[in-house]
C-alpha cells in the first residue's frame, strides 16, 4: 500500500477485462490483462530498482534475538515497546490451535517452537495466564504434556542454557578445537555449508566459556513453568540426547551418539584440564577471530539473522563495549519486516533474486518497451550490487572463495555470492546489453576474466561481464 501510493502518478491501470464462463479469451484481453500485472507490479518496485518483498516464515528467528537482549541486559536497545508490541502480537497471531508453534508458520507444533516462542513472550512481559483464552498457558500445558524443556532439540536447549533456563550439562559438546585441525582432516569444519560453519563458530565459543545470563526472578520462574520435575532434580547427562518425537525430524544414527558419548565422557574433561586447556583458549582466540572476519567482511550484516544474533551474543561475552558488538547491534533492524501480523525477523532479503527473476518475467512478455522506467531501475539496482571485490585479507585461510564478479542472493552488503543469482543476474544484464541505452540506461561494464581452479575442479569462467560461472565437474 506504502508503496503504490508512492508509485501510482507514474503507471496507469487499464480497467480489467471481465470474461464470461462461455466466452473465449481474445489476444486482447490477454494482452490488456498481462499490461494490468505488469503495472500494478510496476507501482511495487523502490526507488532503488528492488522489490521489497518479505523473506521470512520460521518462527524460531525472533526468539534468538530476544533472548540475547535479554542476556545482554539491554532488552530496549533496538526494541522499542513498540517493537515489543508488535512481535507479541505476531507470536500470538501464529500460535496453533494446540497451544503451541510449528517450525514455520504453517507447520505442525513442536516443542522447540513452542518453548522459543513461550519464552519470548514472558520475556517480553507476558505473563504465564495472558493471551487471548489463557494462551501462554495452553501452550505452558502444550510442552509440559510432552515432557517439557528436557525434550527441546540440540538448538534449542543451547538458546536456554545462554539464558539460563537449561544446563550446559545437558547440551551434547560443541568444542571449538575443532578450528586446530588441520585442514586435510575428513570432519573440518571448514568443508561444511557456509550457514552451518557461520553459526558453528560462535556457538563453540559459548559453549566453551559455559556463558549464562544473570538468574532473575524470570529466569527463575520459567526454570519452574517448562518442567515436569523440580530443576534441581533433572538428570542433565540423560537430557543430552533426550528430544521430542515432534521435534525428530530423523533418528540420531548411532555413530553420532558414539561421537557425542566420547566427547561428553572422555574429551570435555581433558580439554579444559591444563595442560590441554592452552588448547581451548587458542581455539577460543581463533574461532573469534573468524566472527571478527565474517562481521567486517559483511558490513555487520552478516548472512543470516539466526546467525546474526549468536555472533552478537558472543561479541557482547567477548567484549560489551566493543566497537564490533555495538556496529552489529546497529544493523538488526536491518532483518525487521512489520506486516498485518505483527513485527517478525527475516533475511537480509531476496533482492537480487527477486529483481532478476523479475525483469525475465518482463521480458519475456513483449511489452518491455511499456515499462522503460521499470527497466532501467532494475538494471541500476543490479549494477549497483554486483560485487566488485573478493573478500578481504587472506580469505582462502577462512573458507572462502572469490566472489569479485558475483552477485548475492540479497544485497551487497551480504558478501555471499550465489551461483544461481550470478547466473540470473547474468541473463538479465547480458539482455539489457542489446536493448537501447536510452530505455534501459548504460550498459554494464564490460571485461573478461579468467579464474585459474582449484585442483580437480575444471575451472572457473567469467563471461561478458564480472559474474561467474562455474564449471564444477564438468557439470
Amino acid at each position: 500500500m506504502q508503496l503504490r501510493k508512492e508509485n501510482s502518478c507514474g503507471h496507469r491501470i487499464l480497467p480489467a477485462v471481465k470474461v464470461g464462463e462461455t466466452e473465449d479469451i481474445t489476444e486482447e484481453a490477454a494482452i490488456i490483462t498481462l499490461t494490468r500485472a505488469i503495472s500494478f507490479y510496476s507501482t511495487l518496485q523502490a526507488h532503488d530498482g528492488h522489490w521489497p518483498t518479505e523473506s521470512s516464515g520460521p518462527l524460531y528467528f525472533p526468539p534468538p534475538l530476544v533472548i540475547a537482549l535479554y542476556v545482554s541486559g539491554e532488552p530496549n536497545a533496538i526494541l522499542t515497546p513498540e517493537h515489543q508490541k508488535e512481535i507479541i502480537r505476531y507470536v500470538y497471531n501464529h500460535q496453533n490451535e494446540d497451544g503451541g508453534w510449528g517450525l514455520h508458520i504453517e507447520g505442525h507444533s513442536i516443542v522447540f517452537s513452542s518453548i522459543l516462542n513461550y519464552v519470548t513472550l514472558r520475556l517480553l512481559g507476558e505473563g504465564p495466564e495472558d493471551g487471548e483464552e489463557k494462551a501462554t498457558a495452553r501452550a505452558r500445558k502444550w510442552i509440559l504434556d510432552r515432557g517439557g524443556a528436557v525434550a527441546i532439540s540440540s538448538r534449542g536447549k543451547f538458546f536456554l542454557s545462554l539464558l539460563g533456563v537449561y544446563e550446559w550439562e545437558g547440551c551434547n559438546p560443541i568444542p571449538p578445537e575443532i578450528w586446530l585441525l588441520p585442514k586435510s582432516f575428513p570432519i573440518h569444519p571448514g568443508r561444511l555449508m557456509s550457514y552451518f560453519r557461520l553459526t558453528y563458530m560462535p556457538m563453540s565459543y559459548l559453549y566453551a566459556k559455559n556463558f549464562v545470563g544473570t538468574i532473575s526472578g524470570l529466569v527463575k520462574s520459567l526454570r519452574q513453568e517448562l518442567y515436569v520435575m523440580p530443576y534441581q532434580e533433572i538428570d542433565w547427562n540423560k537430557a543430552r540426547n533426550t528430544c521430542a518425537m515432534e521435534d525428530l525430524f530423523h533418528p540420531f544414527p548411532w555413530v553420532q551418539d558414539m561421537i557425542w558419548g566420547f566427547l561428553y565422557y572422555l574429551a570435555k574433561p581433558i580439554l579444559t584440564r591444563w595442560p590441554f586447556s592452552i588448547l581451548r583458549e587458542k581455539a577460543l582466540r581463533k574461532a573469534m577471530e573468524r566472527v571478527h572476519y565474517e562481521d567486517k567482511s559483511t558490513s555487520y550484516a552478516c548472512v543470516a539473522v539466526v546467525e546474526k544474533v549468536i555472533r552478537l551474543i558472543a561479541c557482547w561475552v567477548e567484549d560489551p563495549n566493543s566497537e564490533a558488538y555495538k556496529r552489529r547491534l546497529a544493523r538488526i533492524p536491518d532483518f525487521f519486516w512489520v506486516a498485518e501480523d505483527g513485527l517478525k525477523l527475516q533475511l537480509l532479503g531476496s533482492q537480487t533474486w527477486d529483481v532478476a527473476l523479475s525483469i525475465q518475467a518482463i521480458l519475456s512478455s513483449d511489452l518491455a518497451e511499456e515499462y522503460g522506467p521499470t527497466l532501467k531501475k532494475a538494471h541500476d539496482y543490479l549494477k549497483a550490487s554486483q560485487l566488485q571485490d573478493d573478500p578481504p585479507g587472506n580469505f582462502h585461510e577462512m573458507y572462502r572463495h572469490i566472489s569479485k564478479g558475483g552477485w548475492t542472493f540479497a544485497t551487497q552488503d551480504h558478501r555471499w555470492q550465489v551461483l544461481d543469482c550470478t547466473a540470473e543476474a547474468l541473463r538479465v544484464v547480458l539482455s539489457f546489453a542489446q536493448m537501447p541505452p536510452e530505455l534501459v540506461g548504460e550498459r554494464i561494464e564490460t571485461e573478461l576474466h579468467y579464474f585459474v581452479p582449484a585442483k580437480k575442479k575444471r575451472g572457473v569462467l567469467i563471461l561478458g561481464t564480472r559474474a561467474i560461472i562455474s564449471l564444477v565437474d564438468g557439470n
